[in-house]
This record gives C-alpha cells, structure tokens and sequence, in this order.
C-alpha cells in the first residue's frame, strides 16, 4: 500500500487528499503522476526518519520524472539523506547533481558548504593544517554561492567568511 494511503494523522491526509484532487485536475502524464506519488511518498517516510523507505521512494521518483526542476529536488532530497546517515561523498555527489539540473538551489550549496567546512575541522583534529585550509577554502566558495542566490540568509556562513577573511 503506498504511503500516501497509510498517513495516520489529520494533516497528513488532508495533504494527501487535496494533493490527489490536484493530480486529477491539473494536466500531467501518467510519469509525471507516478513520479509526484513517489516524491510524496518519499517526504513523508523522510520527516518521519525512515530513511531507507524514503531512498527507495526517491529512487523510483527519478525514473519517470524527466523535468529538470522537479528532478533537482528529488535527487537534493537524496544528498539530505545521505548526509543525514554521514554518507558525505554520497551527498556531495547528489547535490552537485540537483545542482546540475537547478543552478538555483542555495540549500544544496549551502549542505555542501558544510560537508566541506567538517572536513575542514576533521583534518585539522588529524593534524592537517594544509588539507584543513583546502576544505575550508571550498566551503567559502559554496557558501558565496549560497548567499548570492539569497542574500540576507545563511547569516552564520555570511560571519564565518567575514571572521576568516574569506568574503571578498
């Protein structure tokens, strides 16, 4: 039984009946549908932290989603959980592929910026000052990125650039 007609609580299914009424009127193919269910699907087994479930969703939502757009969230969606488990080269990998698909994505710079910025703190625990720098160096860049798509956020990063002399 898809999740979808699974959801326990009032707002769920409220969502997922005004979401169905949507998918009867508005015109799309029988890909696109399918792909929405699975995307659904797939953000409420996330929210509820079941991980796995929520992969195998994502997986099969990109298989019949073709627009571009609608794909990036999915496959960011993917680097989020794969962060989510420490799987960070996973999650590099799926957010440079949203990002591919929606240069617009400051979130997944933002994730990405992090990923990076660890790293950076776990080379220098190791001892590597030089590797430390290098990762923080990239983690500034995403973090440009970031609030050059939406400036006003990610005030934290926006700090940490001014501190480290990183924001040009």
């Amino acid at each position: 039984m898809p999740r979808s007609r699974r959801n326990g609580n009032f707002i769920d299914k409220t969502s997922s009946i005004v979401a169905n009424i949507l998918l009867r009127i508005i015109p799309t193919t029988s890909g696109e549908k399918k792909a929405f269910t699975y995307y659904r699907d797939g953000m409420s087994a996330q929210s509820e932290g079941n991980y796995a479930e929520a992969l195998q969703n994502y997986y099969e939502a990109t298989r019949p989603e073709i627009d571009p757009y609608d794909r990036s969230y999915i496959l960011y969606n993917i680097g989020l959980i794969h962060t989510s488990n420490g799987e960070h080269t996973k999650a590099l990998e799926y957010y440079f592929r949203a990002l591919e698909r929606n240069p617009f994505l400051p979130q997944a710079f933002n994730n990405m910026a992090v990923i990076c910025h660890y790293r950076g703190e776990q080379a220098i625990l190791q001892g590597d000052s030089e590797i430390a720098e290098a990762w923080f160096d990239q983690a500034a860049e995403y973090w440009k990125q970031a609030i050059a798509l939406t400036p006003g956020n990610y005030i934290e990063a926006h700090n940490w650039l001014k501190i480290t002399r990183r924001f040009e």
